[in-house]
């Protein structure tokens, strides 16, 4: 129960206290759990990312959901995703007919202005402190401009991008991993050849 609780309270913050949706959720997500809790390491929190952005839906539900089953099954995923809803859900309902009758004030506009400004540095920070876990080497250097380039410049849909990358990057695992097996298989091969010359 005390950790289904946590999950709650954790996911609820979250979802109190983003602003600008999932992707602007990451640091604070990447805070608490590879910081505060330690449930992950900074590779598996990347890891995380990329399953959950790359499925359908809203990304910091998908987050909640995967987290919560993680931690504590079907129970947690429920427990995790409803804790990160909530917020939004009472909030929306709470200022929807105030919005809706303020029209174009001034004062909101400029509310929403620095809202979406503070949205934008958030997910600049979130980009910052995971790129160092992201770019381990070129082929994920490339992969992440060539696929800047496909969706910003291009125009093409991010689900196809996703998709390309997905089977790229099983291409060079299993090129990389047929390397590693070849070199292996050889460098066998000279320990034999040396232990028989030694005889």
């Amino acid at each position: 129960m005390g950790e289904l609780l946590e999950l709650f309270i954790i996911f609820f913050k979250l979802g109190a206290f983003t602003i600008g949706g999932g992707i602007a959720m990451l640091p604070l997500l990447q805070h608490s759990m590879t910081v505060e809790k330690k449930w992950y390491s900074t590779d598996e929190f990347v890891d995380i990312i990329a399953v959950c952005q790359s499925l359908p839906g809203v990304v910091a539900i998908n987050m909640a959901t995967f987290v919560g089953y993680k931690k504590k099954g079907l129970i947690g995923s429920i427990v995790a995703t409803f804790g990160v809803v909530l917020p939004s859900f009472v909030m929306i309902l709470l200022i929807a007919t105030f919005i809706t009758n303020m029209g174009d004030n001034v004062y909101l506009s400029g509310a929403m202005a620095g809202l979406r400004a503070a949205a934008l540095g958030l997910i600049a920070v979130s980009i910052i402190q995971l790129s160092s876990a992201v770019f381990k080497n070129k082929w994920t250097v490339a992969a992440a401009v060539l696929s800047f380039v496909l969706i910003a410049v291009i125009g093409i849909n991010t689900a196809y991008v996703i998709l390309l990358f997905l089977l790229l990057g099983v291409a060079a695992a299993f090129i990389g991993g047929k390397g590693a097996r070849e070199a292996a298989a050889a460098e066998e091969r000279e320990e034999r050849e040396e232990g028989v010359s030694a005889e």
